[in-house]
């Protein structure tokens, strides 16, 4: 798999209202439907560096899944399936130039996938050593595979991996 030119960059503050915005519109579009929006991923941990791309889970009763996807496409956000990854829904999105870039997932309110992300940010919000180490292992990884997202995600797995065991995830 190959991306655009990978970039990491220090924590920008702008990161939490961008959130703020992308949020506010998926708050008008669902309503009662989501339990929570959570800021998951990198540019929710202040102080560490991030490739500038806002992550979003949308926390949903399992029973309200189908009305979740059935509302973000009414706001042009397309279901593009779980990319492999269960209790996680994943969609792609045009004519959104107005709110920074993002990826945006719907998760049952008892995913695995989603538990992790929560634990992971809270685990690098409360850290610093940690946040220090992974933005270090980041950059260096953005450095060594610019145009190879599978070198860099690979790249900064040992980081990644040690967190998880701290949190018992593996």
């Amino acid at each position: 798999m190959t991306t655009r030119h990978i970039v990491v960059l220090p924590y920008d503050e702008k990161w939490a209202r961008a959130f703020g915005d992308i949020k506010a519109e998926l708050d008008a579009v669902l309503g009662g439907l989501a339990i929570s929006i959570e800021h998951v991923g990198s540019t929710s941990v202040p102080g560490l560096a991030a490739k500038p791309i806002i992550d979003i889970d949308v926390v949903v009763r399992r029973s309200d899944m189908v009305a979740a996807i059935k509302a973000l496409a009414i706001i042009g956000y397309e279901h593009e399936g779980n990319g492999g990854i269960e209790d996680r829904e994943m969609f792609k999105y045009a004519g959104k130039e107005h709110l920074m870039e993002h990826h945006l997932y719907v998760c049952p309110e008892d995913s695995a996938e989603l538990k992790r992300h929560v634990l992971f940010r809270d685990y690098l919000r409360t850290h610093p050593d940690a946040v220090r180490a992974y933005s270090q292992i980041k950059k260096e990884a953005a450095e060594l595979y610019p145009h190879d997202i599978d070198s860099y995600i690979n790249h900064k797995g040992t980081v990644i991996e040690k967190i998880y065991r701290e949190l018992g995830l593996e």
